[in-house]
């Protein structure tokens, strides 16, 4: 720790506590109001200092008393005297460190979220459907706001693929690290003889570009395809062509949707996606050139990694990240993931720091 950069900001408080009396100071309002506003975010840091070199002097006393005094009882004191002390000195030591520390500014992008069945056919399905409730769920609890994009429903009630997007004041921070591949165990509900099988689905977090000039999309490389909804088994679900593929040339990246019975809807969310998937795409380009020997493991949003499983017989959700483990299995499913998502940021922050 910098003992000088405190001493100095001391020394500076001490200066405005005059100021602040100062006559002259007190008839101008502007300088009083910047003296006033420096003093006061100052006056946090200066305490704890204070109380932070109470400690040492009182630390020092400890020490000299145990490498001079001959007296064995006064010794055993001081050295008990002196741990607390020490422990003291490291917590002001770090909230120092934090008052001064620079804020991350915490982002507040709109997230969509797309989820896909993945090894586990039908039952890879339904938990699809079970991720996706989990986190409209959690979406609803946190006051978030939760839209439909585009939904590919499977036989038995579950989802092929569903995508949907979260805003929302801290939708981000808690959901940013979820992108993935999920797996479950448990007994399928499509099982007749009991045993217990594996499934996945992989969860994809797509930030929304902020501004539309941020990716900018040429008309002439886009595929525009108009065709009819259909739901599970192929049949036809609207009686209009209102249906939307789009096709981004240059890069491959094809969206659908065929939710709305409008076709102008349909294509704009298409658009919303697919900026969304070349703004993902544009990212991990830059991440990936400026940091080529280093990723962090939380943060990687490797959608093929498996992240965290959901294991039905123990009542068990595994982060596999970073070793995480409840076994409030239920509750989770039901909604409950700030336990997960504040462990999860805590992790990346440290793992940043390092």
């Amino acid at each position: 720790m910098n003992k000088e950069k405190f001493m100095a900001m001391e020394k500076r408080f001490d200066e405005l506590e005059g100021l602040l009396a100062d006559q002259s100071v007190l008839s101008d309002p502007k300088k009083y109001q910047e003296c006033a506003k420096e003093y006061s975010e100052l006056t946090p840091v200066v305490q704890t200092f204070r109380l932070y070199k109470k400690e040492e002097e009182q630390l020092a006393d400890c020490e000299k008393v145990i490498s001079e005094e001959a007296d064995a009882e006064l010794v055993d004191l001081a050295q008990s005297e002196q741990e607390e002390h020490q422990k003291k000195l490291d917590e002001y030591q770090k909230q120092l460190i934090d008052l001064t520390t620079p804020k991350k500014e915490e982002k507040n992008r709109n997230l969509i979220m797309e989820i896909r069945a993945g090894t586990g056919g039908e039952e890879a399905a339904l938990f699809a459907a079970d991720l996706y409730r989990m986190y409209t769920k959690f979406a609803d609890k946190k006051g978030w706001k939760v839209e439909s994009i585009s939904t590919s429903p499977s036989e038995t009630g579950g989802f092929k693929e569903v995508i949907f997007s979260i805003s929302g004041k801290g939708a981000e921070k808690c959901l940013q690290y979820e992108s993935g591949a999920h797996r479950v165990q448990r007994v399928p509900a499509t099982e007749a003889s009991g045993r217990i099988h594996t499934s996945a689905a992989t969860v994809a977090v797509l930030f929304e570009p902020e501004e539309v000039e941020e990716i900018e999309i040429n008309p002439q490389d886009l595929r525009i395809d108009i065709f009819r909804s259909s739901g599970p088994g192929g049949q036809s679900v609207n009686t209009t062509d209102s249906a939307v593929r789009l096709t981004h040339l240059p890069t491959g990246i094809v969206v659908q949707c065929q939710d709305e019975r409008s076709q102008l809807k349909n294509k704009m969310k298409a658009m919303r996606v697919l900026r969304a998937r070349l703004a993902d795409q544009k990212n991990r380009e830059a991440e990936e050139a400026a940091s080529q020997d280093r990723k962090l493991k939380v943060g990687s949003g490797d959608r093929s990694e498996k992240i965290r499983t959901y294991n039905y017989p123990d009542r068990r959700v595994t982060d596999h990240r970073i070793g995480f483990t409840t076994h409030k299995l239920q509750y989770v499913m039901d909604g409950d993931l700030d336990e997960i998502c504040e462990a999860l940021y805590q992790a990346a922050e440290e793992e940043a720091k390092a």
